[in-house]
């Protein structure tokens, strides 16, 4: 049986007339992971918005196993992580967890240190770190078959990184994942494969030296 594959092709944005994509063709199986690179600016996470449906462009294609997906977050196939911080506050994590996680993932999240450190904890009571950790958690583990990962690491420690890096591979066994961050050399641990946005483009990476070759390394300070 041949994986589900989540397509992204054709898409067109633009803001008060300037181009930010316009040719971008991506595809993700159940089972990978796809690093999406690119320079400040360049679109990531707009086209991520994109493909979740909480953006809505001149244009798209986004289908899995061809069929079109209008909404990514209606038709709960596709789960999103944004870069601010999106659990509520005022309400126990434990509770928040239960309403989200997969049912046949549960075990396998509730044994996470972080969950079982802080389950009892609202929002407000968490560290910047330990509520992206958990955020990201409640991601990975929720029922969505694809998911979209929006600088994960940005916001966490070093060994919170590396902790996280094993999960999010033992995750890509079932789902497929995207995931950007301006780490770039944490996506290039995680990725199957690479994407990098140049100029609203979309290029494949075949070798990290062309990363050079499409203005993205010497971009990083």
């Amino acid at each position: 049986m041949q994986p589900d594959i989540l397509k992204v092709d054709s898409v067109q944005l633009s803001f008060n007339d300037r181009k930010i994509l316009q040719d971008v063709f991506l595809q993700c199986r159940r089972g990978e992971i796809v690093g999406l690179l690119g320079r400040n600016g360049s679109g990531k996470s707009s086209l991520l918005k994109i493909i979740f449906g909480s953006l809505i462009p001149s244009y798209k294609y986004v289908s899995i196993n061809d069929e079109y997906i209008y909404s990514g977050y209606a038709d709960g196939r596709i789960a999103y992580l944004p870069q601010h911080n999106y659990l509520p506050h005022g309400i126990k994590i434990s509770a928040l967890a239960r309403t989200m996680i997969d049912k046949l993932f549960w075990e396998e999240f509730a044994d996470q240190q972080i969950y079982q450190k802080h389950h009892h904890k609202t929002v407000g009571q968490l560290s910047g770190g330990e509520l992206r950790m958990l955020e990201t958690l409640m991601i990975i583990y929720n029922k969505a078959d694809f998911i979209l990962l929006d600088e994960p690491f940005t916001h966490i420690s070093p060994v919170q990184t590396e902790y996280f890096k094993p999960v999010i591979k033992a995750c890509a066994k079932r789902k497929g994942i995207i995931i950007t961050d301006h780490q770039y050399y944490n996506v290039l641990d995680v990725s199957d494969k690479l994407i990098v946005l140049e100029n609203g483009c979309t290029k494949p990476i075949n070798h990290v030296d062309e990363l050079i070759t499409y203005h993205y390394i010497s971009g990083i300070k």
